[in-house]
């Protein structure tokens, strides 16, 4: 039972990261309704480094031909891109604002916003807005000729993902929608943007929980790790592939189907 509840977890982790249907929210609504032991922040902390890993390994030919052709000033190349440097400012908001409520407000979520109700509300509200993003006007910014300023309005969009229900990749696609983006550079650049904000939520949770470490076992823990990361892979391919034909129709009446059965439940 203990390797089936981290593969469950696993599986939850690196299928709804980056698919746009919030990972946190399925975490521990789908646990309440299995009668399972929420993960808590030390294990969801850890089972998102599989998120990380599998990004890293889906890009990395880009990563590897990259540093080839640029072997010896591959640092130096990189700070001067635009692509870095846009990553870069889309990070900051999500920084800041996590950072300042770690910080400063620790247990913010501990009472409405990480509640049943809180979270089918808000997957209505995302449901809507995923709405107007798949019906915008077809854009023309991509990855090679977007701005700064276009960065950091999804960046800015990204911070809002700290609000369980909301979805990291699915408000910044539907940002970079909505502000003119194509459809497969969208859902690109918003996995890309992921890489440090999911590696800093990672890092950050897990030394805030580290004393809770030792009361979990460790080869179910890496069973749902590597579970994770199978998963995150398939996810990635899988919307990479199946929005840039069909846009955001099926999460969105997923969305609604989510937050219908929540209330149902409460």
């Amino acid at each position: 039972m203990e390797y089936l509840k981290f593969i469950l977890y696993g599986l939850i982790q690196g299928l709804t990261e980056f698919i746009p249907v919030s990972s946190t929210a399925h975490l521990k609504v789908i646990s309440l309704f299995l009668r399972i032991e929420d993960p808590g922040p030390s294990l969801s902390a850890i089972i998102q480094f599989g998120s990380v890993l599998a990004l890293f390994w889906y890009f990395k030919n880009d990563i590897f031909s990259l540093r080839r052709k640029y072997s010896k000033i591959s640092f130096e190349y990189l700070v001067r891109k635009n692509l870095f440097k846009s990553i870069l400012i889309g990070t900051i908001p999500i920084m800041m604002l996590g950072g300042t409520i770690k910080v400063f407000f620790p247990y913010f979520f501990d009472n409405f916003f990480y509640s049943n109700l809180s979270i089918a509300l808000v997957s209505f509200l995302m449901a809507i807005f995923m709405y107007i993003a798949d019906i915008s006007k077809k854009g023309s910014i991509n990855l090679k000729n977007h701005g700064y300023s276009d960065s950091f309005l999804v960046g800015l969009s990204q911070a809002f993902a700290i609000f369980p229900g909301v979805s990291r990749s699915g408000i910044t696609i539907s940002t970079a929608l909505v502000s003119g983006w194509e459809r497969g550079d969208a859902a690109k650049y918003s996995f890309l943007l992921g890489i440090p904000a999911i590696s800093f939520a990672a890092i950050v949770e897990f030394f805030s929980s580290f004393n809770e470490l030792n009361s979990l076992s460790f080869y179910p823990l890496i069973v749902g790790l590597i579970t994770t990361f199978v998963s995150s892979l398939f996810a990635i391919n899988f919307l990479l592939r199946y929005f840039s034909s069909n846009g955001l129709k099926l999460f969105i009446v997923y969305r609604i189907v989510f937050g219908v059965v929540i209330l149902l439940n409460l």
